[in-house]
């Protein structure tokens, strides 16, 4: 029992989840049809792809990337490299994934190069580089798969869909790193190559178990094949044989936040009343609620809540892409660069609000507009 009351201590999420979740089951009494309307293909479809990042983590799959950094030689160039490494790696591992790999490089390499002033712009560069270029592809973020999941749309032509703001924030962030240099954009960076080595001997075997893992994991996901189960049970059954550490390290605390919302959602919507009256609030104003609700309960639960309300879905993913660049709570990737960052400067945590609040501001300045003109198309 104190392990559990530890855990919701520690993450605020998940108690947000279970208080709601209880919360609704008072409201609308729990029946067989709550089991059936929660979505377990798109669980399943998070345990898959957190499961295996783990193993990429853990392997350091994207160590040969990393080692290009030490070839750059100026600090804008460094920067763009390493900002951009998260905007397209955050398409097929996730935005968290990709901040998790990066933002501790990023740490490192500027504190080599005694560059540390250029630490918390930079990191918050990447947050928003992992926020925005998550957002292409489906299984860029979990609210982006589980709209993906729900709303029957091609992969293609939900990548159609996302692209111009893809394309927009790509360029915003050249702008925004070019800016932060603007007074030597020539300013040098010396790196050791000591940066790159984590002193850990990997598994070449398990490297490849994990490619191909991801590959069925990317496979699943965009043919949404009805023999996800299946998928699920190859991926828990081999990485339980070849790496059972790993396994026991998949976040299931975010999973179970997810069930715990889903449980919530899906009472609220049987409820006649509540649900006729949130769905005369959201139709229409997709966007706007996205990026609001995101900023009390972040938005992977937001996309949960208000998706059953959405006519306009388009809308609500361009909204919840967006409120990560509102606040540190809009998004759960935010969280967690918040964190590794205080782990390494303990006593500059409201130094990162401060500074992550003024630079995502200012990037949400940009494209609160046209991502609201082009989120009126339906998906």
């Amino acid at each position: 029992m104190n392990k559990i009351l530890v855990t919701l201590k520690k993450e605020p999420m998940l108690t947000a989840s279970v208080l709601a979740a209880i919360a609704a089951l008072i409201i609308t009494p729990p029946s067989v049809k709550l089991v059936s309307d929660i979505d377990w293909h798109t669980l399943a479809a998070l345990f898959m792809m957190l499961t295996v990042l783990e193993g990429f983590k853990k392997e350091n799959i994207f160590q040969p990337l990393l080692k290009a950094a030490g070839k750059i030689t100026t600090m804008a160039g460094l920067s763009c490299f390493l900002v951009f490494s998260v905007f397209f790696t955050s398409m097929f591992v996730t935005n968290d994934v990709s901040l998790i790999i990066f933002v501790p490089l990023t740490i490192i390499l500027f504190k080599t190069a005694d560059k540390e002033k250029y630490i918390l712009p930079v990191i918050t560069m990447e947050n928003i580089a992992a926020v925005r270029g998550s957002l292409l592809t489906p299984f860029g973020s979990p609210q982006n798969l589980f709209i993906f999941s729900q709303s029957g749309v091609s992969a293609l032509r939900f990548i159609r869909y996302m692209f111009p703001i893809w394309i927009i924030s790509g360029v915003l962030l050249v702008v925004f790193v070019l800016f932060l240099y603007r007074k030597d954009l020539r300013e040098k960076a010396v790196i050791s190559p000591d940066a790159f080595d984590d002193g850990k001997t990997h598994n070449k075997l398990l490297r490849i178990i994990y490619i191909v893992l991801f590959l069925i994991v990317i496979i699943t996901i965009v043919s949404r094949t009805g023999f996800w189960w299946v998928s699920a049970a190859v991926i828990a059954v081999t990485v339980l044989i070849a790496d059972r550490k790993t396994l026991a390290k998949t976040d299931y605390v975010l999973l179970f936040t997810f069930l715990c919302f889903f449980v919530f959602s899906s009472s609220i919507a049987s409820n006649e009343s509540i649900s006729n009256a949130l769905s005369d609030a959201v139709a229409g104003g997709e966007y706007i609620w996205g990026i609001l609700l995101s900023q009390a309960i972040s938005n992977v639960p937001a996309s949960i809540v208000l998706y059953g309300f959405a006519e306009n879905r388009g809308a609500l993913i361009y909204g919840l892409d967006t409120a990560g660049l509102c606040s540190l709570i809009g998004s759960l990737a935010s969280v967690i660069n918040y964190r590794i960052y205080v782990r390494e400067y303990p006593e500059n945590g409201k130094k990162f609000i401060k500074v992550f609040t003024l630079i995502s501001l200012a990037f949400f300045a940009f494209v609160v507009i046209p991502g609201y003109l082009l989120s009126r198309n339906q998906m």
